[in-house]
């Protein structure tokens, strides 16, 4: 068992982490706003489902960074945060399998300078820390 104070510290900076993560990749992606919604045209998706994505994939990273500022809804965040890895990791995987013919990546900022194994070794590292934080806050609100 690790002692409370440690969780609350690895918390807290994962927290930290994610926080910036959310923000910087959903602000990066609206600050080149027809750089995005072209890159997410070249996905293997149909158009109105990339205008869809243009729109609910930023809000949703953004959502996620504003629930984890708050303790009350941090718990939401982290869950929020796990499922929104698990969804991009496992298109990284779809993607690394070659199941698309082509698949583009459409991450703002400096992760669009990734390669898909760099990439999906970043995704896990990220999904590894948000799940953490969600089994934690999980157990210390329900005591087990």
């Amino acid at each position: 068992m690790i002692p409370k104070k440690y969780n609350t510290l690895a918390i807290q900076c994962i927290t930290f982490l994610l926080i910036l993560l959310w923000t910087y990749t959903a602000l990066s992606k609206w600050s080149e706003p027809t750089a995005f919604r072209f890159s997410l045209y070249r996905q293997p998706f149909s158009t109105s489902f990339s205008d869809f994505i243009f729109w609910v994939l930023p809000l949703s990273e953004l959502t996620a960074a504003t629930l984890l500022v708050f303790t009350a809804t941090r718990p939401l965040g982290f869950y929020l945060s796990t499922l929104l890895l698990t969804v991009f990791t496992i298109y990284i995987v779809i993607a690394l399998l070659g199941v698309f013919e082509k698949v583009p990546c459409s991450c703002g900022g400096v992760l669009k300078s990734l390669g898909w194994k760099q990439h999906l070794l970043f995704n896990l590292v990220f999904f590894a820390l948000s799940t953490y934080a969600s089994l934690v806050v999980y157990q210390q609100k329900n005591r087990i």
